[in-house]
């Protein structure tokens, strides 16, 4: 962990450790630079469907809706992806509000730790995002956390990226509130995502 967070290597749990340790952070492993999951997991497809399953309290659903979309376009920006919202059915990515313990062995921790998670391309839960329901979701800077921020770092997941030790790249673990207007992926991000699914065509 000292080794990924660039610190210096002591093996100690020091406090600058335990300061990492407690960042609101993503809930997948941290891996290095931009990554990709084992076997590379990717859609064999380029048109993407989502469901949002249910909607967190804390935003108007137009909120939700929005930032979702933002995030998705996001990668639909550097890639030949395309991703539609259905409401009905089953979607490729599904996408729900949850606490604690949530069907998927995988419980969240309450407020100000895991924020979120996602998995890999791949069959029944794959490509799924769950948020923390435990946490306050805003649309600004204000106290919580920017859903928009955590769904993007989240779908990276979905579509197939780990986690990177860049600490510009939207995939690095930990949460970290930027501006959001006009947002842009890092290149490393960008390098990650397209070698699954190659740049946009013009």
């Amino acid at each position: 962990m000292q080794k990924f967070f660039r610190m210096k290597v002591t093996g100690k749990l020091d406090t600058d450790t335990m300061n990492i340790m407690k960042t609101p952070r993503c809930g997948m492993p941290d891996v290095a630079e931009f990554s990709t999951f084992n076997g590379r997991p990717r859609w064999q497809k380029n048109s993407i469907t989502y469901r949002i399953l249910n909607y967190t309290p804390d935003l108007p659903v137009s909120v939700v809706d929005n930032s979702i979309q933002k995030a998705l376009n996001v990668w639909s920006q550097v890639t030949p992806l395309r991703f539609t919202k259905i409401n009905n059915g089953d979607a490729d990515i599904l996408i729900q509000f949850m606490a604690r313990s949530h069907d998927d062995q995988n419980p969240f921790d309450g407020p100000n730790g895991v924020l979120a998670h996602a998995y890999a391309p791949g069959p029944r839960i794959g490509g799924d995002a769950h948020f923390d329901e435990d946490e306050r979701w805003t649309d600004n800077q204000a106290v919580g956390f920017n859903l928009f921020l955590v769904a993007a770092h989240e779908f990276g997941h979905s579509l197939g990226l780990g986690h990177s030790d860049d600490r510009r790249a939207l995939m690095f673990p930990t949460y970290r509130f930027v501006n959001t207007n006009n947002f842009r992926l890092s290149q490393d991000d960008i390098n990650g995502i397209q070698s699954l699914y190659g740049r946009r065509r013009k």
